[in-house]
């Protein structure tokens, strides 16, 4: 199928692996000029490389950014000034007791979590407006519905994506301008694996067992009883990012596995 993407410009934060990675490499393969980025330039660099090879397609730049850090984030909207998607996928999670959580956690989180989305959602939205075609997309999580007693902090800036996306859509109306927000079930990234293999070894189970203990305890609510690919979350997220998505605005749609136990 040709999602008629061909000549859009997008911008996909957190991009040097995981989900970011593969949102990144599923736009690029539908001919977008794309932006990846991250934090360490030379991993920028390594990637653009990786994905130009990857999909031959010429058209795919890095820029870095520290979304905790004010300054950069100015920066790169000023190496960037337009663009017609925007993937808010940059994001931190830890678990850690609720007790333990501090005042500079909580602050830290909304910050990258929340907070880049908001200042590069002010940055390009009125351009998109202006020109009556853009795509905006909050990377939020099945944890912004169902908030994970391990680690509130991040349930918290999922939920917050959610309310932002729905709230920027309201702005969109009448326009060819769509702001949705996607919610991936637990996915099988990086991050996701380091944490599996220590809690595997804290309890001495193997990685086949501990994903099998994960989802019959904490997300037994899952229908797949897997982790998901980043490839099935970036098929979703570039379907939406298309032309042929354009009655889809202002919607939490859900790429969970089933874990949200509802139909709604």
């Amino acid at each position: 199928m040709d999602l008629k993407l061909s000549g859009k410009t997008a911008l996909v934060t957190g991009s040097t692996a995981g989900i970011g990675y593969a949102i990144a490499k599923s736009l690029a393969n539908e001919g977008v000029e794309l932006y990846i980025n991250g934090r360490d330039k030379n991993k920028i660099d390594t990637v653009v490389q990786k994905l130009k090879t990857e999909t031959g397609n010429a058209n795919i730049n890095g820029i870095a950014a520290d979304f905790s850090d004010k300054q950069q984030v100015e920066s790169l909207i000023k190496q960037l000034p337009e663009v017609d998607i925007l993937v808010n996928n940059i994001g931190i999670f830890e678990p850690k007791e609720f007790r333990d959580i501090t005042d500079d956690d909580w602050i830290r989180f909304y910050e990258v979590n929340v907070l880049s989305g908001v200042k590069l959602s002010r940055a390009y939205l009125d351009k998109m407006l202006k020109k009556n075609w853009g795509r905006i997309i909050f990377i939020s999580s099945e944890s912004g519905l169902q908030i994970p007693a391990e680690m509130i902090h991040y349930g918290m800036t999922k939920t917050a994506q959610i309310a932002i996306a729905r709230g920027l859509a309201e702005l969109t109306v009448s326009t060819g301008v769509t702001v949705n927000s996607v919610l991936p079930g637990p996915t099988f990234s990086e991050g996701v694996g380091d944490f599996m293999k220590a809690l595997a070894k804290d309890k001495g189970l193997s990685d086949a067992e501990m994903e099998k203990e994960f989802f019959n305890t904490m997300r037994s609510t899952s229908i797949i009883k897997r982790f998901i690919t980043p490839d099935e979350i970036a098929n979703l997220v570039t379907y939406v990012a298309s032309p042929l998505s354009s009655a889809t605005n202002g919607a939490a749609l859900r790429a969970d596995g089933g874990v949200i136990k509802t139909a709604f």
